[in-house]
């Protein structure tokens, strides 16, 4: 190995900030099957749950350790009333999900039904407000119904529906896109009203809320920016002020036009480096709007929350349209790779991200097969599942040295390799992706500062990028034990099979 060799420099004794376990969070909408035949299956269904909650998913899930799950939406939160969906499920009332199918909803997954799914996980709950066509006091009366612990109307109307004590909801949402479903605003309109939806957001007993403003799309700084202003003055260090505590930015993943999205499991090679150029678009993003905040919040206090964030292809053929049922390759998991290195990179100000959708849902963890009941984990669940070891461990830098593989993709730069580290105290993992469709390489990382006295690997690749996995091959992309690692004097090699994503875990002394 020369010393031209493409290089990884970990100082294993040089940790940086937190990445917060719930870059790890995931995001159920009522869209298709996410919810109605995805977490939820009702008590009289053959296939095994719990008050109606499916149970294989759950346990799926659980594996993951999901930190959070992030409800009732989307662009329904917008048009969602809690108050239809709590009580006895024969008597709540119906409504029309406008925006996802034009078809009817019964309610009768409600605030009861997904908290006890958050419970059933253990996961904390995310709850997004109706800032839309609801009202400030229907936001306040709901978040009293859900923390309140006394005897306030609110608490005693949540017993009367069954529950004593109340939950815990550590995250709650002013809105959702109000820039386009969530109301058409203007930044500045919304920025009105997520003051005063977010005074009325209250912490009640010991319950401390976290409050998320519905920030951009994709590359709207403006945006943040006008956000950023109610906040806090131009360079100030004081603590901002308290009407929101993050703010969301949604950026989805696709290989062509909004208009065109191309195939998620027909594409060719062409398309697949369109999508990685696009999915590594994130960093540009992450740090435009991370740079505008800086400019009000340069303590880094408020939180960066890209609570939706994933690839979104043309719907499966011959499902519904407004169901955004797409199957899940390897491609979608290469996208969920080079996405956690950048929310990694940025620890210091994403405080959260969610996965667009859980289940059935554009770049889902686990599909559910409507014919059969069968349950299919994703390639993009093994990401999630081989990345457990980065939750609330610290960032460590990966500096690349040497000959930096690219491609030139659509008249920009595409690098082939990326790379992201963490550490614990007794133990560092290293996440390695190579997006070449055609081509293996060799990776030395340079570890300085500690001494590593164990090593392990883990690989996920496949035949094709199209390789995708289905009830009748469940495991057709699989993670495995990867023995192309090897000590190196500087360090370890580290084989990349092309198109791979390979996690090589430390133990140190």
């Amino acid at each position: 190995m020369t010393d031209d060799a493409l290089t990884a420099i970990i100082n294993l004794d040089l940790p940086g900030a937190t990445i917060s376990r719930h870059v790890y969070g995931h995001f159920a909408e009522h869209l298709g099957r996410c919810i109605y035949g995805g977490f939820w299956v009702g008590e009289d269904s053959e296939i095994p749950n719990e008050g109606g909650i499916r149970l294989d998913v759950v346990e799926a899930l659980k594996a993951l350790s999901i930190p959070n799950l992030r409800w009732p939406g989307g662009c329904f939160a917008d048009d969602y009333h809690w108050r239809d969906g709590i009580g006895p499920r024969e008597d709540r009332p119906r409504m029309v999900n406008s925006h996802w199918g034009d078809v009817v909803e019964d309610n009768s997954f409600g605030t009861h039904e997904f908290m006890q799914l958050c419970e059933m996980l253990g996961a904390d709950p995310y709850v997004n407000g109706n800032v839309g066509s609801g009202t400030v006091q229907e936001m306040s009366e709901w978040v009293e119904y859900l923390t309140r612990g006394d005897e306030s109307p609110m608490a005693t109307l949540r017993r009367a529906n069954g529950r004593d004590e109340p939950w815990r909801v550590p995250f709650f949402g002013i809105g959702n896109e109000a820039w386009g479903c969530g109301g058409n605003m203007t930044a500045d309109s919304y920025a009105a009203l997520a003051r005063q939806y977010g005074t009325y957001v209250r912490n009640h007993g010991d319950n401390v809320v976290y409050k998320i403003a519905a920030g951009a799309n994709v590359d709207d700084y403006r945006w943040t920016e006008t956000l950023m202003k109610e906040l806090n003055c131009l360079g100030c260090t004081r603590q901002p002020a308290g009407f929101f505590q993050g703010l969301s930015l949604h950026y989805y993943t696709h290989s062509g036009a909004w208009e065109t999205k191309g195939s998620a499991t027909d594409f060719d090679t062409d398309d697949y480096y369109a999508t990685m150029r696009n999915a590594r678009r994130i960093e540009e993003l992450v740090a435009g709007h991370a740079a505008v905040m800086d400019c009000y919040d340069p303590q880094r206090r408020v939180g960066l929350v890209v609570d939706e964030w994933g690839t979104w292809f043309d719907v499966e053929p011959g499902t519904n349209p407004g169901f955004l049922y797409q199957q899940n390759t390897l491609r979608d998991a290469l996208v969920a790779s080079v996405h956690f290195d950048v929310f990694h990179a940025f620890a210091d100000r994403i405080s959260m991200a969610n996965i667009a959708q859980t289940v059935n849902v554009l770049q889902a963890m686990v599909l559910t097969d409507p014919d059969t009941g069968a349950l299919v984990l994703t390639p993009s669940y093994h990401v999630f599942a081989m990345n457990v070891g980065h939750h609330d461990a610290s960032t460590l830098a990966v500096s690349l040295k040497g000959e930096l593989p690219t491609r030139e993709v659509a008249g920009g730069e595409l690098s082939l390799v990326s790379a992201s580290a963490s550490t614990t105290d007794t133990s560092a993992l290293v996440s390695l992706s190579n997006l070449d469709a055609g081509h293996a390489r060799t990776i030395v990382l340079d570890l300085r500062g500690r001494d590593v006295t164990e090593f392990s690997a883990r690989v996920l690749t496949a035949p094709t990028l199209q390789t995708h996995n289905t009830p009748q091959a469940p495991d057709a992309v699989a993670p495995a034990a990867h023995d192309g690692v090897r000590a190196h004097a500087r360090g370890l090699e580290v084989d990349l099979p092309a198109h791979s994503y390979v996690t090589v875990s430390l133990a140190l002394a």
